[in-house]
């Protein structure tokens, strides 16, 4: 399993207040969430994000509540996966294209060629994103 598109960036201390902004959270559709998500901090997010782009954040990213809106609003927009902290976190650029290989761990920047090792995903986690979530992992079986 893998995740391939181009990065967007973030900083450090990104909270789920500003991934979706308390605002919108009178609604949990995600595709309306998804049309806000990032709009405090970054208000074209919307407008450049394509299916499969992947985020990059520094540390802390999602700190603050625990607002379920946060992950559905970033899923929503078309983010395949979140790379936070770490080596890779540091060296990724805004706009560079970026793979992510699920099975083994290893991030490719492909407009640098440089590779960084991560934690794999194990098995029952793929399963769930297969799946499109817990609920619907659970409803399979």
């Amino acid at each position: 399993m893998n995740a391939h598109g181009f990065v967007h960036k973030y900083g450090d201390n990104v909270d789920t207040d500003v991934i979706i902004p308390a605002r919108y959270l009178t609604t949990s559709v995600p595709e309306e969430l998804a049309a806000h998500c990032m709009e405090d901090i970054d208000r074209e997010f919307i407008h450049k994000v394509k299916p499969g782009d992947i985020m990059v954040a520094d540390k802390n990213f999602g700190c603050g509540s625990s607002r379920e809106h946060a992950p559905i609003a970033i899923k929503a927009a078309g983010i395949s996966v979140v790379i936070a902290c770490g080596e890779a976190a540091r060296d990724i650029k805004a706009g560079d294209e970026v793979n992510v290989d699920f099975d083994t761990g290893v991030i490719t920047n492909v407009t640098t060629g440089k590779t960084y090792q991560a934690q794999p995903f194990p098995p029952f986690i793929q399963n769930i994103i297969e799946k499109g979530g817990l609920l619907n992992s659970i409803q399979s079986e």
